[in-house]
């Protein structure tokens, strides 16, 4: 088969596009006919030499995928060849092929094509895991995302709405603040120009938000902290701000207040705190709103997979609104 390979750590010139052995089938899996796989920050970290893969997972990139189920492993039920699926990776989506735990797919969901649906498992699975099951989001809440015009950020955006909460978001251009807006945000901040401190206070009258679902890392952890009502919950989700920063304890102590750092991609695939465990969620909690266009996969381009190196770039730069496709077939 074919897929992008790494001729060694650096920009987007070192991906390739190539033949590779096709994966190996174990019991519990499923072979996957891929259509389409999505870029992801983790993606451009590993590509960087900054995010190795965990042990046992494909050296491919690619943490998400859309295709036509092709083989059953053993021990497998629920699933079978011909069906449209969706999965959460731990790797392997940059590729014509790819072999997935089955605990790991979901079905196509009805009303979304079978290519978009590829934009929806690894965004829908850290939004529902972080927002929702760790950090307990719930109506009436406030809650503000960073970064509310990627992937990430979009679906953020539409899940708080859609729970009832007051959303506020952070982006860097005034148009991609009007999509999040169209999305549910109602208050979007230009990091850019202003302090998202100040007007996140000035809106919520002293009050603070409860929930901060964050892809900076060690850059906001302050004024994340600074942002957080009493009882508050920050979810460190990226490092996109660097790894190390100082935390006020004191502070974080009188607001009661909660910092989590989590990673879907080293889950273990089943058990408790599990891929598995998280998938069947999303799929009893999220899909039907998905499939009744409640939720919705955003798009920002589709690329062929042997045009990666294009969409790293684009990914790189922030030129995206949502996410950015690699279809199989070129």
């Amino acid at each position: 088969m074919r897929a992008v390979t790494l001729s060694g750590s650096g920009g987007p010139e070192v991906l390739e596009w190539g033949e590779v052995p096709d994966p190996v089938l174990r019991p519990g899996e499923v072979l996957v006919d891929v259509v389409a796989t999505a870029v992801n920050r983790a993606d451009l970290l590993q590509r960087a030499g900054a995010y190795p893969p965990p042990p046992g997972a494909s050296e491919v990139l690619g943490l998400e995928c859309s295709g036509v189920v092709s083989e059953v492993g053993e021990g497998v039920t629920g699933w079978s060849v011909g069906d449209e699926v969706c999965a959460l990776l731990s790797g392997g989506g940059y590729a014509e092929r790819v072999a997935v735990p089955a605990g790991q797919l979901l079905p196509r969901p009805a009303g979304v094509e079978l290519a978009t649906a590829a934009a929806l498992p690894e965004v829908v699975c850290t939004v529902w895991s972080n927002v929702f099951m760790l950090a307990g989001l719930r109506r009436g809440d406030v809650f503000l995302v960073h970064g509310g015009s990627s992937g990430i950020g979009t679906m953020a955006i539409q899940l708080a709405a859609r729970a009832g909460a007051r959303v506020f978001t952070t982006a860097g251009t005034r148009a991609k603040l009007d999509v999040c807006r169209e999305l549910g945000a109602e208050v979007g901040v230009n990091y850019r120009d202003e302090d998202f401190v100040e007007r996140v206070l000035e809106e919520t009258d002293g009050a603070g938000v409860d929930v901060v679902l964050d892809n900076m890392g060690a850059k906001y952890l302050a004024r994340n902290v600074d942002v957080l009502a009493t009882g508050g919950r920050l979810v460190c989700i990226g490092m996109q701000g660097g790894t190390r920063a100082e935390l006020d304890l004191g502070k974080l102590m009188r607001k009661r207040a909660s910092v989590h750092a989590t990673t879907l991609r080293a889950r273990p695939a089943t058990g408790p705190g599990s891929k598995a465990e998280i998938v069947a969620a999303v799929r009893h909690d999220v899909w039907p709103d998905v499939e009744r266009g409640v939720v919705r996969p955003i798009v920002d381009r589709r690329l062929p997979m042997s045009r990666a190196a294009e969409a790293h770039r684009v990914v790189d730069a922030s030129e995206h609104v949502g996410k950015v496709l690699l279809l199989a077939q070129g």
